[in-house]
């Protein structure tokens, strides 16, 4: 059989390349069944340009000396080219010669060929796929009679193909003729066609194909339909008697398969009588119920009609009719055709997703059982294609469905596709208003992660997953920390480092118990992203206050957690020496081994249970989830469509009666490291007026707006340097203290929103301030906490203060305890963030919480030069009361050149 078909292929060559044709196909395999039985020899074909399956239909008038016809061949070419229906085989393109011709069509099969593979098939399956095909056949032969005014003249088994989807297609234009049509073909050269005679009406076998003339379009093609009833549900049985003089009725014992609701108009088709006979448009319109008679609604009565015809119409149905539709679908799926399922059913409802509404949750799971059955190619063609293409509705019942059903085709989409096609679409659900999308949305990120590009993966979605930790849905804030911690070891190494530790110590500090459990479980998880140094320096201390946490199901969750990390960091210290302090007087210092371990085998150690204790949590992570919120969306959700969320602040749930202290005391507390209990009035002030006027005003954030305060600044400062408590004092005992924080070293390490690069990688950027950022919502922050001093001070980038009337000069240096000062944007930006900024600024860094957070302490731009102050760390005790000394001595000489500028001022 191949070598049949490799000679048939090179025989076609061989004609192209004499021929000189330039093609736009490539020719495949020659389909042998269709070999004889037509004027065309049928082959496989693909279109070169898009490499879509096509069939090709070739004549050469050279073989066998057919030049005679060569004039059928055209009319069938002509005929198909001008004659467009639905159930008529469709054409796409014709190459032609003076002796030859390619006519190109849909990829079809003959009907004779799909016959004989239906036999194995259950018998009342077998009939509803005939009937169905012979509805299509009649629609397109009642269209050709009636509305085209012709006769096909060749209606017969080998005329009818079936597509991919299973549809029949009529075909075998050969002698389609219009009676007055000069150039009919049908009267003069009728009877070249291949077994013409055999199936010609009686009236034809009397007087000749001209007596087609004088008679109704329709006759001779009822009476072949008749016939290829007969052939289609008897296969096996020769043509019935009537086909032979005196062509006497067909009687109920030659019946066979045919049904017995059609067989009463089988008979009518076949009556001798051209005058009385049953025609096409009647046998349409008594099966589909239009007209009452014998056997009448064989059509409607039909499964496969029922559901093609629901498909036709389901954007316009109502939704009771879609609901049967769907449920009918549903229950007979496994009985369809599997060409009809995959290739008619699936491109249907795929198409009627494009309209929305609630019909689409059970639309979409319904599409995707049919598609299981396509190959890996095809799948990409029919389903993919249209999923992704769906990804771009605003329908948030279709946008849902997708997000639920994601796990069944997730990993058949395309990197390319993902990347570039639907995450622009799929972040906007990060921040719609209806919380079931948000929390969809986070959830669904886990299954397309891989495949998101490093930009997105390390930008663009971690500032999304910013806001979402911050979402009033508790739900949401877990699933954040949960897919934040099992996307970790996808991220760059810089931005593990930026965003981590602050991502998840904000979980530890949820009002919600889940959250601050998800966060402990994602530090467990994310063991082996940490640098060993980090474990103790960083992560350790952030989980140390959930050890004595309320709730006994967080307690637990911390000791576990702090026990694997004690263990991790155990290991990695036995891999450092006892000491590398080098003798008295020696410039070389010595390192002394402990004399445990040898460093490699230790950090081996830490490796392995780094990664043991990683894998055990990323496994429980990976398998938990928690989800407060119904998944379904509410009725009066499922047709709105999907819009940006309600402009609110980026910062965490609205304080409730579990919070506590207002965020005046915890502020407050945070910079002066008192209890919360005792709050200053002047930070009350500041907090209190931040978040009412000066919020909705920019002129109250901009420095110089007040300056009627600025004396009161003045005389504060001068009452600290005149005699101020050592406590409270900058400079004093608290502030010499070893190990004291400097202005450089307190950060917030819940801003992790401003710590990551547009790439995820390392840079240098202008300083951003995280208390500035959280100010339009102070009350969502939690508490500032301090990190240890650093061994160098990094350089500090200059600040231009544009206050027009005086220059305050900004010492490098953190005060232990703050002063009352006045509520203007340069006390707020001094007290809760490294730059100062204005209203305008702080709204784009609003809307970019992710600019990089490198930033130092500001210096001093005013009149006065200042000394850059030196790190205490490291200092002996002698070293860092001479710093101190000098320090206070400088600000009394900054605090008296401001009163004579005062003065000066005054006078003037």
């Amino acid at each position: 059989m191949d070598l049949l078909r490799s000679l048939g292929s090179a025989a076609a060559s061989s004609i192209l390349q004499k021929s000189g044709l330039n093609l736009p196909f490539s020719l495949g395999d020659k389909v042998l069944f269709f070999e004889g039985k037509s004027i065309w020899t049928l082959y496989d074909a693909t279109k070169r340009d898009d490499s879509s399956p096509v069939s090709v239909f070739l004549f050469d008038a050279n073989v066998s000396n057919r030049q005679n016809l060569l004039p059928v061949a055209k009319n069938a070419l002509r005929k198909l080219r001008t004659t467009r229906h639905p159930d008529v085989l469709k054409f796409i393109d014709v190459v032609e010669s003076d002796t030859s011709i390619y006519i190109v069509t849909e990829r079809v099969q003959p009907l004779g060929k799909a016959l004989a593979a239906w036999q194995s098939k259950a018998a009342k399956e077998k009939e509803e796929w005939l009937i169905w095909g012979l509805h299509r056949v009649t629609v397109a032969l009642a269209f050709i009679n009636d509305s085209c005014a012709s006769t096909h003249g060749s209606v017969r088994v080998d005329s009818v193909f079936i597509s991919p989807s299973g549809e029949w297609k009529l075909g075998g234009f050969e002698v389609l003729s219009n009676p007055k049509d000069e150039a009919a073909v049908l009267y003069t050269l009728g009877g070249l066609i291949t077994d013409a005679n055999q199936y010609a009406s009686p009236e034809v076998k009397s007087g000749g194909w001209s007596a087609l003339k004088t008679h109704d379009p329709a006759c001779a093609d009822a009476y072949s339909l008749g016939l290829l009833i007969h052939t289609i549900f008897n296969p096996t049985h020769p043509l019935p008697p009537t086909v032979h003089p005196p062509h006497p009725a067909p009687q109920p014992s030659s019946r066979g398969a045919i049904p017995p609701s059609i067989f009463p108009s089988f008979k009518r088709l076949l009556n001798p009588n051209p005058k009385t006979r049953f025609n096409a448009k009647g046998l349409l319109e008594l099966g589909v119920g239009e007209k009452h008679g014998d056997g009448s609604g064989f059509f409607a009565n039909n499964g496969l009609y029922k559901i093609c015809m629901g498909l036709d119409g389901f954007a316009l149905s109502s939704d009771g009719d879609k609901q049967a539709l769907l449920r009918t679908l549903k229950e007979s799926a496994a009985a369809f055709p599997t060409e009809f399922s995959s290739y008619k059913i699936l491109p249907s409802l795929l198409t009627s997703l494009e309209h929305g509404g609630a019909s689409a949750s059970q639309v979409l799971p319904l599409a995707l059982q049919m598609g299981k059955h396509l190959p890996t190619s095809e799948y990409n063609t029919v389903v993919t294609a249209a999923l992704i293409k769906l990804f771009a509705s605003a329908d948030r019942g279709t946008r849902m469905a997708l997000l639920d059903h994601l796990p069944e085709y997730g990993d058949k989409l395309d990197t390319r596709a993902v990347t570039d096609k639907i995450w622009p679409n799929l972040q906007t659900g990060f921040g719609d208003t209806v919380a079931v999308i948000r929390e969809a949305t986070v959830r669904s990120i886990i299954l397309i992660a891989p495949k998101l590009s490093d930009r997105v993966l390390n930008n663009d979605l971690l500032r999304h997953l910013a806001k979402s930790q911050m979402d009033p849905e508790a739900s949401i804030r877990t699933n954040t920390c949960i897919l934040l911690g099992r996307i970790a070891p996808s991220l760059s190494y810089t931005t593990k480092r930026k965003v981590l530790v602050p991502a998840f110590t904000r979980s530890l500090k949820d009002t919600f118990v889940h959250a601050r459990v998800a966060g402990l479980m994602a530090l467990m998880a994310t063991i082996d992203c940490f640098e060993p140094e980090e474990l103790a320096t960083k992560v350790i201390p952030c989980m140390a206050g959930s050890l004595v946490d309320k709730e006994k199901l967080v307690r637990d969750q911390a000791f576990k957690a702090v026990e694997i990390y004690i263990k991790a960091v155990e290991a990695y210290a036995a891999t450092l020496p006892i000491t590398v302090l080098g003798p008295e007087g020696s410039a070389t210092p010595a390192v002394i081994s402990n004399g445990m371990a040898s460093p490699a085998a230790a950090a081996a150690g830490y490796t392995g249970a780094a990664a043991g204790a990683a894998a055990g949590a990323a496994g429980a992570l990976a398998g938990w989830a928690f989800s407060s919120i119904s998944r379904k969306l509410a009725t009066s959700d499922l047709q709105t469509t999907i819009g940006a969320a309600v402009e609110r602040p980026n910062s965490a749930p609205p304080p409730s009666s579990t919070n506590g202290s207002t965020p005046t005391v915890r502020l407050n507390s945070a910079l002066n490291g008192s209890p919360s209990g005792s709050s200053s009035p002047a930070i009350t002030k500041l907090a209190s007026s931040t978040s009412t006027s000066s919020l909705s005003k920019a002129k109250g954030m901009q420095l110089g707006s007040n300056k009627m305060e600025r004396s009161r600044l003045v005389d504060q400062l001068a009452a600290e340097a005149g005699g101020g408590s050592p406590s409270t004092v900058p400079g004093g005992e608290f502030a010499s203290a070893p190990g004291a924080p400097q202005l450089e070293d307190v950060a917030d390490p819940e801003g992790w929103g401003d710590m990551l690069d547009p790439i995820g990688t390392s840079r240098t950027s202008s300083p951003k301030a995280s208390a500035v950022t959280a100010m339009p919502n102070l009350s969502a922050f939690a508490p500032i906490t301090r990190k240890a001093p650093v061994a160098s001070p990094p350089p500090k980038p200059k600040l231009t203060q544009t206050t027009s009337s005086l220059k305050l000069p900004v010492t490098p240096q953190r005060v232990s305890s703050p002063s009352p000062l006045p509520d203007d944007e340069d006390t707020a930006t001094r007290m809760g963030s490294n730059v100062s900024k204005t209203t305008a600024q702080m709204g784009d860094d609003w809307d970019h919480p992710w600019e990089g957070a490198e930033g130092n302490g500001p210096v001093n731009s005013g009149s006065v030069p200042t000394t850059p102050s030196t790190p205490l760390a490291g200092m002996s005790k002698e070293d860092k009361a001479a710093e101190m000394a000098r320090r206070r001595e400088e600000r009394k000489n900054r605090i008296a050149q401001l009163k004579e500028q005062k003065k000066a001022g005054g006078k003037g």
